[in-house]
C-alpha cells in the first residue's frame, strides 16, 4: 500500500492544469443494490494507508464514529465509511485511510483500496440528484472509468463536519454586520455543508452573496456580471467586490478559475480567496502561484470573515478616494 503513495512532490505540479489523483477504494457489496461501489478521495489529502489498529470506544459518540486510535503518540478519530454512507451488508473494514483536513487528521475504515487514477476535472460531473440522495448527500461528483464502472468523491468535510459537529452557533460568534453598503461576495464549493458554513457568514455580514457548486458555474456568473458592468458603464469590480473559491471542483477547480479571473481584464482589481481543507503549506503556495490574494482554511468562520470583511473594505476606500 506504501507504494500508492510514493511521489506526492510530483502530483503537486498537477496545481493549475485542472487534473487531479485520486485514491480509490471500495466499502464493499452494498446487499440492497448488489453492487460493490467504487469511490474516491483526493490523494492531496491522503497521508497513509495502512492496516486498521486497534480501535479504542468511547461512549456516546457521534453516528459512523468508531472510536480512537494511537497513531505515533497522537489520538485520531476513526469513522466508519461503510456505517456513514449507509451501506447495508457485513464487510470487513481491515484498511484504514489516514487523511487531513484544515490539519486535523483522522482515519476512515474502508473494506479494500484500489489504485491511483489521474484525470481531469473537467471529466468529474456533478452527480444526479436520485444518486446523490441515495448515499446520503455524501458525494460531489462523479466520473466513469473506461470499463463502465463509475467513481464516485465523497463530501469528506460533510462527513467530518456531521461526525465532529462543526457547524455550531459557537463558531460564528463574533461574526457581525460588515456596513459596506452593496457589498458582494461570489463563492463556490462543490461540497454542500461548505456552501452552507459561507452562506451563514456572509448572512451575519449582512453581505450580498452569488453562489456556484464549482468553478465553471462562477466563470459563468462572472461572464454575466462582466456584461451586465458593460452595459452600466462600470467596472465588474463595482458588482462582485471578491471571489471565494474551493479548490476541488469538478469541471473546474479553484486554481483554473482564479488563473480566468487574474488573466482577464475585466475582472483587474477584484480579490481572490481561496477556502480550502487542503491546509498544508504547500497547496497555500500553489494558490499563491496562480494568483491567489488570501487562503483561509475552511471551517473558521470567524477567520473567513475577517479576511472578507478587510478586504472589501479596502476596496471600498479605495472606491471613495477615487
Amino acid at each position: 500500500m506504501s507504494e500508492l503513495l510514493k511521489s506526492i512532490d510530483e502530483r503537486t505540479r498537477l496545481a493549475g492544469t485542472n487534473k487531479l489523483e485520486i485514491l480509490m477504494f471500495s466499502l464493499g457489496t452494498d446487499a440492497r443494490s448488489g453492487r460493490r461501489e467504487i469511490f474516491g478521495i483526493n490523494v492531496f489529502k491522503v497521508r497513509e494507508v495502512m492496516r486498521t489498529p486497534e480501535i479504542t470506544g468511547a461512549p456516546e459518540m457521534p453516528a459512523g464514529v468508531k472510536g480512537m486510535v494511537s497513531l505515533r503518540g497522537s489520538l485520531v478519530p476513526v469513522v466508519d465509511l461503510t456505517e456513514r454512507i449507509g451501506i447495508a451488508g457485513e464487510t470487513r473494514r481491515d484498511i484504514m485511510i489516514v487523511t487531513e483536513y484544515n490539519g486535523q487528521t483522522q482515519g476512515f475504515l474502508v473494506e479494500a483500496v484500489d489504485t491511483i487514477l489521474r484525470l481531469d476535472w473537467s471529466c468529474m460531473r456533478v452527480p444526479p440528484a436520485m444518486l446523490g440522495q441515495q448515499l446520503g448527500n455524501l458525494i460531489t461528483a462523479v466520473t466513469e472509468l473506461p470499463d463502465g464502472r463509475l467513481v464516485m468523491m465523497l463530501d469528506v468535510e460533510k462527513v467530518l463536519a456531521d461526525a465532529c459537529c462543526t457547524d455550531t452557533d459557537m463558531a460564528y460568534a463574533g461574526v457581525e454586520p460588515l456596513g459596506v453598503e452593496g457589498a458582494c461576495v461570489l463563492y463556490c464549493d462543490d461540497s454542500a455543508v461548505a456552501r452552507s458554513q459561507i452562506q451563514r457568514t456572509l448572512e451575519c455580514m449582512d453581505v450580498r452573496a452569488i453562489s456556484a457548486t464549482n468553478g465553471q458555474e462562477a466563470w459563468q456568473a462572472l461572464q454575466k456580471i462582466a456584461q451586465t458592468a458593460a452595459a452600466r458603464h462600470v467596472a465588474a469590480g463595482e458588482l462582485v467586490h471578491v471571489v471565494l473559491t474551493d479548490v476541488e471542483m469538478p469541471e473546474m477547480d479553484g486554481y483554473i478559475l482564479t488563473k480566468q479571473i487574474k488573466g482577464d481584464h475585466r475582472f483587474a482589481g477584484i480579490p481572490v480567496v481561496m477556502h480550502s481543507s487542503l491546509s498544508s503549506t504547500s497547496n497555500e503556495s500553489l494558490g499563491r502561484s496562480v494568483g491567489v490574494d488570501e487562503y483561509v482554511s475552511k471551517f473558521e468562520p470567524q477567520r473567513l470573515a475577517e479576511t472578507l470583511a478587510r478586504l472589501i473594505g479596502e476596496r471600498a476606500r479605495v472606491a471613495r478616494a477615487a
